[in-house]
């Protein structure tokens, strides 16, 4: 299995400070600036949800069979256990 990934230089204008932020953080991480940047790049996008996900929860919105929780009620009930 081929895993890597092609990959295309760019360039982006940032913030100088967040810049500063960006390379400590990835230096507390043990990870160079383009692969931290680019992992939380990655995983912003996969929080994305896709056209099937979006679909169902439009759904189960339309469908009028959503559950509301009583926060006061569930709280009663953590404490009991």
């Amino acid at each position: 299995m081929n895993t890597t990934a092609i990959r295309k230089q760019t360039s982006f204008r940032l913030n100088s400070e967040l810049i500063d932020k960006l390379r400590q953080e990835a230096k507390r991480h043990n990870r160079s600036l383009n692969n931290y940047v680019e992992s939380i790049l990655m995983a912003f996008m996969a929080e994305k949800p896709n056209e099937v996900t979006l679909a169902a929860m439009k759904e189960a919105e339309n469908s009028g069979n959503l559950e509301t929780l009583d926060l006061d009620n569930f709280r009663s009930f953590v404490d009991s256990l």
